[in-house]
């Protein structure tokens, strides 16, 4: 760098202000070089906080290179490993992590993309949900144990899910689906390797919902597996708003720009209705899903997602639990306040003064928070004679309670009165 350029950037940088710049430039070129200044430091401030974030956040080459380990040495398998570990044609690329102990991934596999993820969940932490941190590698994958037959095999698998899922009259068929997925040769046989690592992946709880859920059409396909670490679709439009605020950007970003910035990007409203269409009929899913029901625990719309076609399909189903996992951590939990009773983000249940303990009962359904975020997602930009109507139907929704007294046809009514407020707007239309 020639040495009067350096001369200058020294100035830039470090003397703003000083006398012999004052002296030589006009008050206002000062003022631009002074606010060039500070946008130099505060993008160097966002700058650093990303990559400490990146560094901190994004895992993956260490969890890639423990699945593969353990892959050669023969202790777990999965229809995935080959592509991962072998062919190179299942790679990890643009990280998604929110979390050290669960990593995320975009990827490309058979010309499809995917989201790849890693990380197995155990004993609960101090948030409230049971299995968020990571185990460690030597305990993954120790169960069963060598010479487990296929009759206990099964019978492991029936006693998993039952705690996992509550008494289900359909467990039988569930467990049947596992012992499928498992035997990844198509043999009919479950070798150890196999049942290892399926047995690893059902510890992790956004798997169980994938399979309990599989087949709907708001839920995304499980893709292949390796070990603990498994693959899904991806979904177009990963969040129900297309900007998020960076962590880091936070405090210098009032929350009304990010807001109207978001107003201004979102899909039109016949788009926006549709893709709510679909969040209702997800909830419809997961009340009344064949192997119990589950709720929503974490109603972020960054866990929402959407196709190209607009058509709703889940984008993240960490914050969903099984209905029987959630009572189960409630029960005889002691707590002094309401929110002491807290599973996840928002399941909260009543405490019982007197006892001490929790209830059992979630207070606000799936179908309250779930109109929450539409009030925010589909009130703007309404058509003019359905807006009233419509912020009538959702402020009702969103004060339904979780008592089992409403549960049923109060809360069956009012979703289905949505839905076809909804559809009667956009049926016959492109749009539809």
């Amino acid at each position: 760098m020639p040495r009067s350029c350096r001369r200058l950037l020294h100035l830039v940088l470090f003397c703003p202000l000083s006398k012999g710049l004052q002296s030589r430039m006009p008050a206002v070129k000062v003022k631009y070089l002074l606010l060039v200044w500070v946008g130099i430091l505060l993008a160097s401030w966002v700058l650093y906080m990303q990559y400490s974030s990146y560094s901190e956040l994004c895992r993956g080459h260490v969890c890639h290179m423990v699945i593969c380990d353990h892959y050669r040495r023969g202790i777990i398998a999965g229809s995935a490993c080959k592509a991962l570990c072998e062919e190179r044609t299942l790679s990890l690329q643009r990280c998604l992590s929110m979390s050290p102990t669960h990593q995320v991934y975009t990827g490309l596999w058979k010309e499809k993309a995917v989201v790849i993820k890693c990380g197995i969940e155990e004993s609960a932490n101090g948030e409230g949900i049971p299995g968020s941190a990571l185990r460690p590698e030597s305990s993954l994958f120790d169960k069963p144990a060598r010479g487990t037959s296929m009759d206990e095999f099964r019978e492991m698998l029936h006693s998993f899910l039952k705690d996992s899922l509550g008494e289900q009259t359909s467990l039988g068929t569930l467990v049947a689906r596992v012992v499928t997925l498992a035997d990844v040769n198509q043999d009919g046989k479950v070798s150890l390797a196999e049942a290892k690592s399926v047995w690893a992946l059902l510890q992790v709880p956004e798997l169980l919902v994938l399979l309990a859920l599989a087949g709907r059409e708001h839920t995304p396909r499980l893709l292949g597996f390796c070990g603990h670490l498994y693959v899904t679709e991806r979904v177009d439009h990963s969040a129900l708003w297309r900007l998020e605020v960076p962590p880091t950007l936070r405090p210098v970003v009032p929350e009304a720009v990010g807001v109207a910035l978001n107003r201004w990007l979102a899909p039109a409203w016949p788009r926006r209705a549709r893709i709510s269409i679909g969040l209702l009929e997800f909830v419809e899913d997961a009340f009344h899903g064949a192997y119990g029901s589950f709720l929503m625990c974490d109603s972020d719309p960054a866990r929402v997602g959407y196709s190209k076609q607009y058509d709703c399909k889940m984008a993240d189903l960490r914050g969903v639990a099984s209905e029987a996992a959630v009572r189960g951590y409630l029960r005889g939990r002691p707590c002094q306040a309401n929110a002491d009773c807290t599973y996840g983000h928002d399941c909260t249940a009543t405490c019982d003064r007197l006892a001490r303990q929790c209830n059992t009962e979630v207070v606000q359904p799936n179908l309250a928070k779930v109109c929450a975020l539409l009030q925010d997602f589909l009130l703007f930009g309404a058509p003019a004679d359905l807006h009233a109507d419509l912020d009538k139907q959702l402020r009702t929704c969103v004060t339904l309670s979780g008592l089992a007294s409403q549960m049923e046809v109060h809360h069956s009514l009012v979703l289905n009165n949505l839905k076809t407020l909804l559809w009667k707007k956009i049926s016959n239309t492109k749009y539809s």
